[in-house]
């Protein structure tokens, strides 16, 4: 059996920044990637606020650049999807995976980068429209929507938030709640309405968007009355929530009720021995590419600290 220093699980901004810290070290890290290479950023189409592109960049080209950047260091990328994880609680125990449930392979340190995969509706539309007027983070893409009108959808705390965020942007933004009250806060309850442009749509869904190459407007249906409408819009939002991939490791990792790993405070190492979580996997605040890398990095240098105590 293949028996290797450091596997990465994820190909996203963690991964990827894990591996060139890891490569550097010597670690010698093999990397699957996972049926996503590449992870969310792969579905952006810019990206204008990771430091270092001044002009931005398409989220799959700033991939294939952290990917070049691992490889060089000496990373060894291998598409393949780990199906199965046997972690070891032993210090400097193996921990077993197997890969496209067929091949087994041992890794003394194990790096999570799964990432997390935002909840969509289910309309064939949002896969068309993907960035072309359908996005899941107000925060990376609401830039684009300067000046417009945008449509959001979500009753929870991050809806209010982002609703409000794309208010400072958007002439108006029109939110979306399925219910007749917000699950938010109160305190993000009294921004969203103190905030003129936003208003809220109550006891609405989603029935389908407009448009063929470009969001032009968003059809909803009161679910009391079953009343039709088309808002126009030029931007339609989703924060319904986020779901971490780790589904993989439940029962023998630490993770909250829904799925996010549990890291010990200002590490990203998990309860096992040689096991440690970064990324979105892990991060349920911030979900940012930027912090991703950050705890990549952090993760890549724990895992190296770890190897060095066991020789």
């Amino acid at each position: 059996m293949e028996r290797l220093e450091c596997v990465i699980v994820g190909s996203g901004p963690a991964g990827y920044t894990a591996a060139i810290y890891a490569a550097r070290a010597d670690l010698k890290p093999v990397m699957y990637t996972g049926l996503e290479p590449g992870g969310q950023l792969t579905t952006t189409t810019e990206v204008d606020n990771f430091p270092g592109y001044p002009q931005g960049i398409s989220g799959p080209m700033m991939m294939e650049d952290l990917k070049a950047q691992a490889e060089r260091f000496g990373t060894e990328v291998r598409f393949g999807l780990v199906t199965k994880a046997v972690l070891s609680s032993e210090p400097g125990g193996w921990h077993r995976l197997t890969i496209d449930e067929n091949t087994e392979i041992e890794a003394r340190t194990l790096i999570i980068s799964t990432g997390a995969s935002a909840k969509y509706l289910g309309l064939d539309a949002e896969k068309r429209l993907a960035g072309h007027g359908v996005s899941a983070c107000a925060v990376c893409d609401g830039f684009f929507y300067k000046g417009h009108e945008v449509v959001i959808v979500g009753g929870g705390d991050t809806a209010a938030e982002e609703a409000t965020y794309l208010a400072k942007l958007c002439t108006k933004v029109t939110m979306l709640v399925r219910r007749d009250q917000l699950r938010a806060s109160k305190a993000m309850q009294n921004r969203v309405f103190n905030t003129p442009n936003l208003v809220v749509e109550w006891n609405t869904e989603t029935v389908d968007l407009v448009g063929d190459q470009v969001l032009e407007g968003v059809k909803v249906r009161n679910v009391l009355t079953q009343e039709e409408k088309v808002i126009p819009a030029q931007g339609f939002f989703l924060a319904i929530g986020h779901k971490p991939n780790t589904d993989l490791f439940k029962g023998q990792l630490d993770m909250d009720e829904v799925g996010y790993l549990i890291t010990k405070p200002g590490t990203t190492q998990t309860r096992l021995p040689g096991v440690f979580a970064s990324g979105d996997a892990q991060d349920k605040v911030y979900r940012q590419a930027i912090t991703a890398a950050g705890t990549g990095c952090m993760a890549a240098l724990e895992a190296e600290r770890y190897l060095a105590d066991l020789h």
